[in-house]
Formats: C-alpha cells, sequence, structure tokens
C-alpha cells in the first residue's frame, strides 16, 4: 500500500512540476493557463487519490468516509476547474489581450 501510494505522490509532483514549468515557459496568457487548468488538475487527481489511500488503510468507517470526502473533492474540483478556465480566458478576451505572435521572416524586414 505504502509503494502505491509513494508513486501517485510522485505522479502528482511530476504533473506539478510540469504545470509549474510550462507557466514560467509559455509565452503569453493564453498558453499560460493551459498547464494551470490541466496539469494542476491531473496533479491534484493523484495527490489527493494518494492522501485518500492513506487514510483510508485503516478500514474503518471514520478513515473511509474522510477518504470518500477527499475523493468527492477530486470531483468537484474535475467539474468547475474546466469552467473556471474558460472565465478567466473570457476575461482576458474582454480585455483585450491579444495572444502571442511569433515575429516571422517578413516582419522583420520592416
Amino acid at each position: 500500500m505504502e509503494i502505491a501510494i509513494g508513486i501517485l505522490l510522485i505522479g502528482g509532483l511530476f504533473f506539478f512540476t510540469g504545470g509549474a514549468i510550462g507557466i514560467l515557459r509559455f509565452p503569453d496568457f493564453y498558453s499560460r493557463l493551459h498547464p494551470a487548468g490541466k496539469l494542476d488538475t491531473a496533479g491534484q487527481l493523484l495527490v489527493l487519490s494518494a492522501v485518500a489511500l492513506y487514510v483510508a488503510k485503516d478500514l474503518s468507517l471514520s478513515h473511509t468516509l474522510t477518504a470518500v470526502k477527499i475523493l468527492l473533492i477530486v470531483v468537484f474540483v474535475y467539474i468547475t476547474s474546466p469552467t473556471a478556465t474558460h472565465a478567466i480566458v473570457d476575461a482576458g478576451v474582454r480585455a483585450g489581450l491579444k495572444p502571442f505572435e511569433k515575429a516571422g521572416k517578413n516582419d522583420l524586414a520592416d
């Protein structure tokens, strides 16, 4: 059981790290929201699943109910995260933020 919990925690850390790197490396507001929305949600799934397994390993009723509550948090985040990301993108569009445009060969000739 401890090995499965460790694998889930390491996997969650991998996704959180990838999301943080993506937020730092991508050039504009819109492309930075992709790792923020996708990888952080995947990371929290793995980490909270590890926490639920850790709590439920005693198999008592209170620990099992706590694990179910943790898994309900995961479901809630999976429902709300895409909606929140869409709302943030919509706010950026309404504010007039332009997407990143890479300077092409012809753009530098002017």
